[in-house]
């Protein structure tokens, strides 16, 4: 269900105004800080517990050197974005999509298509990964309570599915602010964690060196021998990497929501009408079914952040952001802002196809170490 490129005056709000996808599912009736809940757990989450393994691949050196010019061309390109947006806003276009905005700056039928793409790489890659490590977390607490049981990986990412079924069933994102809140709270007693997974990013790369897994939770919690934290620290940290995953999914899957009911849905009758309920139900039940069937089908949650990250992160975050300043502001060449955003696009492209091209090998030489619907997640 492909979306349309928007027309030539596509941002008045009487056109909004029969927009399904955005009346209904980026229906807007939040406040400022219950953007704060959402982007709260949009940013902040599990992934952190991947720096260990990044590092495994990097080194010390330029594992410290690529995270923190990573996150500092990141707050750059949350600035520029706000100049851009705000911009247009001035002008009259007032932007709630990506894609729009992209297509709108860049006056071009195939950017709209090409941001829709690493949309949906990301929010796919995003829920196929939380979905999985969700999974994990319970066959790791299950493991732990019983060690000779017979439920395997699929089972708990059954689970997972099921639960993500029904709390998917929340037809708007402003319906996610009280569960963007909870994600909240989680994340500031989620604090400690995230301080103990940045010293793990290095004590655990000191500790594991190459042997650091794609989850740190399980290089602490070895195979043979006791646990190398205290238990009620690891119990702890995976109940609340566990709810918050669930948060995480349903965050990302709103882009995919909103695509689907743009079409599906008829704005002139109600959000909770018959004819726009069942398709919701059904179309958004099978989207998690996809996430989970994939995630318990290839259970490599390492490769699938690097995939997701160098075909979506990278041009979105990184490529895209830039392209849009230097076009709607026209900096000129003589500036130092327009080589820095030059710059910054084509080492951050060279990034991303280096990333894509590694990212896909990898997948395909740890093809050789799993079985479908494996019992363990593969590195």
């Amino acid at each position: 269900m492909m979306p349309e490129p928007p027309n030539p005056a596509p941002f008045l709000e009487t056109s909004r105004d029969e927009d399904a996808g955005a009346v209904f599912v980026l229906q807007s009736k939040g406040q400022w800080w219950h953007a704060g809940f959402h982007l709260t757990t949009a940013i902040v989450g599990p992934t952190l517990l991947t720096l260990p393994y990044a590092f495994r691949g990097l080194g010390w050196g330029p594992g410290f050197l690529c995270l923190t010019t990573m996150g500092v061309v990141t707050f750059y390109s949350y600035y520029l974005m706000s100049k851009v947006l705000d911009h247009c806003e001035k002008a009259g276009r007032r932007h709630i999509r990506f894609r729009e905005l992209a297509a709108d700056v860049l006056g071009s039928g195939w950017m709209f298509y090409f941001v829709i793409f690493i949309q949906t790489a990301i929010n796919t890659g995003v829920g196929i990964g939380a979905i999985l490590l969700a999974g994990e977390c319970l066959k790791i607490m299950y493991s732990d309570l019983s060690p000779n049981g017979s439920l395997k990986l699929y089972h708990f990412i059954a689970m997972v599915t099921v639960v993500m079924i029904v709390i998917s069933q929340l037809p708007t994102f402003h319906s996610l602010r009280h569960i963007n809140f909870g994600s909240l709270l989680l994340s500031l007693g989620y604090s400690f964690l995230v301080v103990g997974a940045c010293i793990y990013a290095v004590s655990g790369y000191w500790v594991f060196g190459n042997k650091a897994s794609s989850n740190i939770i399980l290089s602490l919690m070895p195979d043979e021998g006791p646990s190398l934290a205290p238990t009620w620290v690891l119990a702890v940290t995976v109940i609340f990497v566990l709810l918050q995953l669930l948060a995480i999914g349903l965050v990302y899957s709103q882009v995919a929501y909103e695509i689907m009911e743009k079409k599906s849905a008829d704005v002139n009758q109600g959000m909770f009408s018959k004819r726009n309920l069942i398709p919701r139900i059904i179309l958004r039940s099978l989207y998690m079914l996809l996430c989970g069937f994939f995630a318990a089908m290839l259970p490599f949650f390492g490769d699938i952040s690097g995939v997701v990250g160098a075909v979506g992160f990278i041009p979105l975050d990184f490529i895209l952001p830039m392209l849009l300043y230097n076009k709607t502001y026209k900096p000129p060449k003589s500036t130092f802002i327009y080589w820095i955003n030059i710059s910054i696009m084509i080492v951050f492209t060279g990034a991303g196809i280096l990333g894509t091209f590694s990212s896909v090998r990898k997948l395909v030489l740890d093809a050789s170490k799993f079985k479908l619907f494996s019992d363990d997640v593969v590195d």
